[in-house]
């Protein structure tokens, strides 16, 4: 017979095991964070000479930046692309092993091509290189070390140096994938600097994000699709609970010839029942909240979010010099996806 496993043996093994994935978790994360912290640290100064001129050759051109790489560092490639093209700098991938199978008749005269890899000597990249110079068009070199081929032949060579990946084995692209990224960024934000890019340049590019919508959707082009509930000053409370009622937005103005005199939300409505036993006697601008929080029609609808958090409120009424408009609600801001 098989020797009986004692339970409490068995849950203190379980126990042991948890402990120490824990901390071999807890640890190996930590370790990789600071293997990639110094990595950036490094990178500092890789901010010098090379990299200026390369930056002002970039947007001294004509034509466009063409990225490529190998592995991981094709897709580092890929996403520096995306952050370029996002902030104002033409730039189009070029997959190297690609490049020199038909694709390399994607690089036009004025392209600038930026080749990134992190030993500069793969095969593909000692193909690619001759035949980029061969075109006449300038090239970067994104490398770890300046002594490679690629760092040799680039008219400007980008160092990216690291002393480890930050994976246990020293193997995995971690620690220099993360350094070419982050120049990557650089590179991209000094040309959005030199080019004065923005923040109504960057959402012309992201017109239909939230980040576009939060730099062009104007509380214009959101109140227009909601009633214009308004009462007279004089207004019965009757008159008023049912203009709220109708018009659905929780709220309505108090206005005399045009001009806003105040606002009566569902929240005065309550505190009037709590403090009057007599409401018949009432009318719309004894309980109306006077100098209402208004806001312009041609303000961005990001700042009337902004206002409505500041004051804890869910509705503004919008004006043009005092003169009512209409009411822009939360819910609308919550159905552009504002929220």
């Amino acid at each position: 017979m098989g020797r009986k496993i004692d339970p409490a043996s068995k849950s203190r093994q379980k126990y042991i095991f948890k402990v120490r994935s824990k901390n071999l978790i807890q640890e190996t994360a930590r370790n990789t964070i600071e293997i990639e912290k110094q990595a950036l640290g490094m990178l500092l100064d890789s901010i010098n000479g090379q990299f200026i001129a390369a930056v002002e050759a970039i947007f001294q051109s004509k034509g466009r930046l063409v990225l490529t790489g190998i592995g991981k560092s094709a897709i580092v490639a890929q996403k520096i692309t995306a952050t370029l093209n996002s902030t104002g700098s033409p730039a189009i991938f070029m997959h190297a092993a690609d490049a020199i199978h038909g694709d390399l008749g994607m690089i036009q005269a004025n392209d600038m091509v930026l080749c990134i890899s992190k030993s500069g000597e793969t095969s593909e990249i000692k193909v690619l290189v001759p035949l980029v110079k061969h075109l006449g068009n300038s090239l970067i070199g994104m490398v770890g070390r300046a002594d490679c081929f690629l760092g040799q032949q680039a008219n400007y060579t980008l160092l990216t140096p690291i002393i480890q990946e930050a994976d246990p084995n020293n193997l995995a692209p971690t620690a220099s994938t993360t350094a070419q990224m982050a120049l990557g960024d650089a590179i991209a934000t000094s040309l959005l600097a030199l080019r004065g890019f923005s923040p109504t340049d960057f959402a012309q590019f992201h017109p239909g994000g939230i980040l576009g919508k939060q730099m062009y959707l104007r509380v214009a082009d959101v109140y227009t699709q909601n009633e214009k509930p308004q009462v007279a000053p004089d207004a019965t409370i009757r008159q008023t609970i049912l203009e709220m009622t109708s018009k659905r937005l929780g709220c309505t103005v108090v206005s005399l010839g045009g001009k806003i005199q105040g606002i009566i939300t569902d929240g005065d409505l309550r505190r009037m029942l709590e403090r009057e036993k007599d409401t018949a006697h009432l009318c719309a601008r004894d309980i109306m909240t006077v100098q209402p929080r208004t806001i312009a029609p041609e303000a961005l609808a990001i700042k009337a979010l902004e206002l409505m958090r500041e004051k804890s409120i869910t509705q503004l009424a919008v004006a043009s010099e005092d003169n009512y408009l209409g009411i822009i609600h939360l819910h609308d801001l919550i159905r552009e996806g504002l929220v």
